[in-house]
């Protein structure tokens, strides 16, 4: 008789109040998402886009400040390079800087500092690729901050100019600074605090900030033995996140707020469907008395709650991708998933059923001679 059906059709504003509320849950799910998306991008996208499987830092270092505490001898290089399953190895550098260009623009920069000749060294969609010691190679994001190649920067309280020679083809940004890739000495030396001109420490040529490592593809490193031989400590790439200004505290948060809004919404239509199961419980004890099952009354309770929050949550996640589009390249950190977003939608949706799953169970309880007055 499709029970679920009619009563879809027939209480229409009732439906339709209750699909606004999950639509709107599906819109500010789709929002977070995107938000998370994009801070994640904002933080860790320079590392993100690195070509390595881990990191080798210094021993004992705070992993969640590993990048700007860590100091690692430059013969951890060659000692990470021998190791089985160690395709390439190769050394880091890891600092922030601010800088301003000879057309006075500030542009915050992260860092990098890389052999040109190594695998670090960074693909570019503009302009040419690192070789002299004074290039800098940017993120295609500094180029919306205002810098150009060619542009001439120069590094505050040192001095050091820095040629902008070319820009990646994407976003390189970490712990939300654009970065710059820059030849390894140079970075040695504005990280040792040298002006030009300045007599250069004798250590400051052997340190950097840890040693790039890339497996074989197919293969897997031990890092524990790796870090026994080299006198290091490794974090996987995906660890090594955690160690990006920020990002942990800002991707906990957002990920507890999305926690709090799943619940929100299982227990919203919960109450819904608690209310309605009272509601029709007459409809439903005719339906017992005509000898419809237990599981068939559930499944018809639940196909009804199916619809509803399939079409209030396609509809929501429909406007939050629509208004995201318009929030995205602004400066606002937010990109859109498609899979994140398909994520929260189909978690909205189950959730929303294990919340109207607990609510309608009473139905399967119900007494036909109870419910249609029988006990009078």
């Amino acid at each position: 008789m499709f029970l679920a059906l009619r009563e879809l059709r027939f209480a229409k504003v009732r439906f339709g109040l209750m699909g606004a509320v999950v639509g709107l849950i599906a819109v500010l799910m789709v929002m977070l998402s995107g938000l998370s998306v994009g801070l994640v991008r904002d933080g860790v996208s320079g590392l993100q886009n690195l070509p390595v499987t881990s990191f080798a830092f210094e021993r004992d270092v705070q992993h969640d400040s590993a990048f700007s505490r860590s100091v690692v001898d430059m013969s951890a290089v060659d000692a990470w390079r021998s190791r089985p399953g160690v395709q390439q190895a190769a050394p880091y550098g890891n600092t922030l800087v601010n800088t301003k260009s000879d057309r006075g623009v500030d542009v915050d920069l992260a860092l990098f500092g890389v052999a040109p000749d190594s695998f670090l060294s960074p693909e570019v969609g503009e302009g040419s690729r690192l070789r002299d010691a004074d290039g800098v190679v940017v993120s295609a994001t500094a180029l919306d901050a205002g810098l150009r190649v060619g542009d001439t920067i120069t590094v505050a309280r040192l001095g050091t100019r820095l040629r902008v020679v070319g820009a990646t083809p994407r976003q390189d940004t970490f712990g939300h600074v654009d970065v710059g890739y820059v030849p390894l000495r140079t970075w040695q030396l504005i990280k040792a605090g040298a002006a030009p001109g300045d007599p250069v420490p004798a250590h400051a040529t052997r340190e950097i900030t840890a040693v790039a490592v890339r497996a074989k593809p197919g293969a897997s490193v031990d890092l524990a033995a790796g870090d026994a031989a080299a006198g290091t400590e490794s974090l996987t790439l995906e660890d090594s996140y955690g160690a990006s200004p920020g990002y942990s505290a800002e991707t906990s948060t957002l990920q507890l707020i999305q926690v709090f809004l799943y619940a929100i919404s299982a227990l919203v239509v919960g109450a819904f469907f608690a209310v309605w199961a009272i509601q029709r419980k007459h409809e439903v004890a005719v339906l017992r008395a005509m000898g419809a099952s237990r599981g068939w009354l559930l499944r018809d309770a639940l196909t009804q709650a199916f619809l509803l929050l399939v079409a209030a949550v396609a509809i929501g996640a429909g406007i939050g991708v629509g208004l995201g589009s318009l929030i995205t390249g602004g400066g606002m950190p937010f990109a859109l998933s498609a899979p994140s977003v398909t994520a929260a939608a189909a978690g909205l949706v189950l959730l929303g059923l294990a919340g109207a799953g607990a609510a309608v169970a009473r139905i399967a309880s119900i007494d036909p001679a109870t419910a249609l007055g029988g006990n009078r």
